[in-house]
């Protein structure tokens, strides 16, 4: 089957457990993704992780949007509204890309810290919706409140995002307020996810794997950017500057 039978076919089993205006808002967000499926906007994993997250959203009584534009250079995956407050939550299914195969804990890490900076400010409460086989590369002063963190503790993260995204680039300010408040794994295989307070998965998911990955010398004092990215950035591997 291709994409658009695949969410079809997602859409029929996740509408089984939704009654009325639910139901039929979860197939109109079908029909908006099978639009950009033919356009080639969207890809296969990404989108049914999409529909699971808005499907929970809309039987909790959410209005739910998806591919929802924040701002002109800005979109989100999910855009939910309940009692006036917003939530927006960012999926990320682990997937790095070829050119980062040398330094994919150091991408994913840049990439995910950018995306909680960058989207979390538009909204009441954010969140990120994984597999189960992906754990966050999240580090752990972005699981603290903001008025916790300590600005040097954010600084060597900031230079290590600087170094794959820099159009537009993530302001420290940012970094400093950013705010995950929730992480949602989402078992596809069952249509089903597990939702957990960003301090829940934090404890469950990364607190012990954190400390073997410490001691195996991870993070890195020096940021480990590959060589061919540090070519491209006019910086020499290993770049620590500000």
């Amino acid at each position: 089957m291709g994409l658009s039978e695949d969410i079809d076919a997602v859409v029929s089993r996740l509408a089984e457990g939704l009654e009325g205006g639910a139901r039929v808002r979860l197939e109109q967000l079908g029909s908006r993704l099978k639009e950009l499926a033919l356009r080639k906007v969207v890809s296969s994993n990404h989108t049914v992780m999409e529909l699971v997250v808005a499907s929970h959203l809309l039987s909790k009584g959410y209005e739910v949007d998806v591919e929802h534009v924040l701002a002109p250079d800005l979109v989100c995956d999910v855009y939910a509204s309940l009692n006036g407050e917003s939530l927006i939550v960012e999926v990320e299914t682990g997937f790095v890309p070829p050119e980062n195969s040398t330094d994919p804990v150091a991408y994913r890490l840049a990439r995910e810290l950018s995306k909680v900076a960058r989207y979390s400010r538009y909204s009441d409460y954010f969140a990120m919706a994984v597999p189960p086989f992906h754990i966050l590369q999240l580090p752990y002063i972005i699981f603290l409140p903001p008025e916790e963190r300590a600005r040097w503790g954010i600084e060597y993260f900031k230079r290590l995002v600087d170094a794959y995204y820099r159009k537009p680039p993530v302001k420290l300010e940012e970094l400093l307020e950013a705010k995950l408040h929730y992480v949602y794994v989402v078992l596809v295989d069952t249509l089903k996810l597990i939702e957990l307070t960003a301090r829940e998965y934090f404890v469950t998911f990364i607190e012990r794997p954190a400390a073997l990955l410490w001691r195996a010398g991870w993070p890195l004092s020096e940021l480990p950017v590959n060589e061919a990215r540090a070519e491209a950035l006019g910086l020499q591997a290993g770049y620590t500057g500000a």
